[in-house]
């Protein structure tokens, strides 16, 4: 009985050690990423819904872009996250770093043309996204 309470102990520590790794990667994936305000993302949060459904909808971008697409609306819909939203500032912020990261990844994949081509909202809720991305002009 003794090794299997140092193999759940073992089992625990692990996952608790993978989770704080992971929470350092967004925190410093936030620091690079992060170009417009997570205030004005927080804004823009109803149009970029829209946005990557339409995106992952879309037959004409590659298999790839779709199925990342989907993830991360999965990803969204799920009330587990990889930092509880109970917490302040970081709750919140590890999913929009997670939805930067994922826009930046299908722009350079798919191209800015879709982006600007699925947009519902308007043009500087575009231009904040872009720059999200990495796309300037």
């Amino acid at each position: 009985m003794d090794i299997v309470w140092k193999i759940v102990i073992g089992a625990g520590a692990g996952v608790v050690a993978v989770w704080l790794t992971l929470i350092v990667a967004l925190l410093l994936a936030g620091r690079r990423y992060q170009r417009p305000g997570l205030g004005e993302m927080l804004r823009l949060l109803p149009d970029l819904l829209r946005l990557l459904k339409r995106l992952a909808s879309d037959a004409a971008l590659p298999h790839g872009v779709r199925i990342r697409l989907w993830l991360l609306l999965a990803y969204l819909a799920v009330p587990i996250d990889l930092i509880p939203d109970f917490i302040p500032v970081i709750g919140y912020a590890d999913d929009a770093i997670i939805v930067a990261l994922a826009l930046r990844s299908v722009a350079r994949r798919a191209g800015p043309h879709a982006l600007r081509q699925h947009w519902p909202g308007s043009p500087a809720g575009l231009d904040a996204v872009l720059r999200t991305a990495g796309i300037h002009g």
